[in-house]
């Protein structure tokens, strides 16, 4: 699996921990500084199932200072957006093999990110 990870945040560690604690193989990838393409946002967005602003840190000093709550809810405009500045990214994205991903910030999401890890 791969997890879009960050590694000053809380709940991409707890994620890590709970997935390598598993025995669940794990990549790592620091999307802050290797950030998704176009393409690839879109790519998860797909798998999610969510519109760019679902997935977008709107607490974020940097969204106030971009004006997001504003932004006309236009997709493409908004992956621009994420892609230019990463750190907007909800964290952590964990991607399985099979074409599902998670924002797995909390228990439940973890524990089925587990369960679907183990088959």
């Amino acid at each position: 699996m791969e997890v879009w990870f960050n590694p000053s945040c809380s709940k991409s560690r707890t994620a890590r921990d709970e997935l390598t604690g598993a025995g669940v193989e794990v990549t790592l990838r620091r999307y802050l500084d290797e950030p998704p393409t176009e393409a690839e946002l879109r790519d998860v967005l797909a798998a999610l199932r969510l519109q760019p602003w679902d997935v977008t840190r709107m607490s974020e000093p940097l969204a106030r200072e971009l004006g997001l709550r504003d932004l006309p809810r236009d997709a493409d405009a908004w992956v621009r957006v994420l892609v230019e500045h990463p750190r907007l990214i909800q964290r952590p994205i964990v991607l399985s093999g099979d074409g599902r991903a998670w924002v797995a910030r909390d228990g439940g999401t973890l524990a089925e990110v587990l369960a679907a890890a183990r088959g």
